[in-house]
């Protein structure tokens, strides 16, 4: 299963960003081999409007399954749920501890956003 979740930085160990839309990076992991690739979201950290479905067609295109991350705007939900995309909201920790705790379960999938949208 490829997971996307919103990231500080560029590896595993990196801490989880609580902003999908204006995340600096973007890691997407195999959740069964651990294998990841990080994606440069600088270009929307900044944008006036639009980030957040800008960074979920970015992870639809990858073929994301699951996306793990703090807070989801209402049309950044729209956009990934639109892509059959679920969404994990309130993950914390690093990428490495939010994808093992995605495996062992519990998860409680999000209905909606959980923020109003440019948090």
């Amino acid at each position: 299963m490829k997971i996307a979740i919103t990231a500080k930085g560029t590896t595993l160990d990196d801490d989880v960003d609580p902003r999908f839309g204006r995340a600096p990076y973007i890691i997407v992991v195999d959740s069964e081999t651990m294998d990841f690739e990080a994606i440069d979201n600088s270009e929307n950290v900044n944008a006036l409007k639009g980030a957040g479905i800008q960074a979920a067609t970015m992870i639809s295109e990858k073929n994301v399954n699951v996306l793990l991350t703090g807070h989801c705007g209402p049309n950044a939900f729209k956009t990934v749920d639109a892509a059959g995309i679920k969404v994990v909201n309130d993950v914390s920790g690093t990428i490495r501890e939010a994808v093992e705790k995605f495996k062992t379960g519990p998860v409680e999938y999000s209905t909606g956003a959980n923020v109003d949208g440019h948090w």
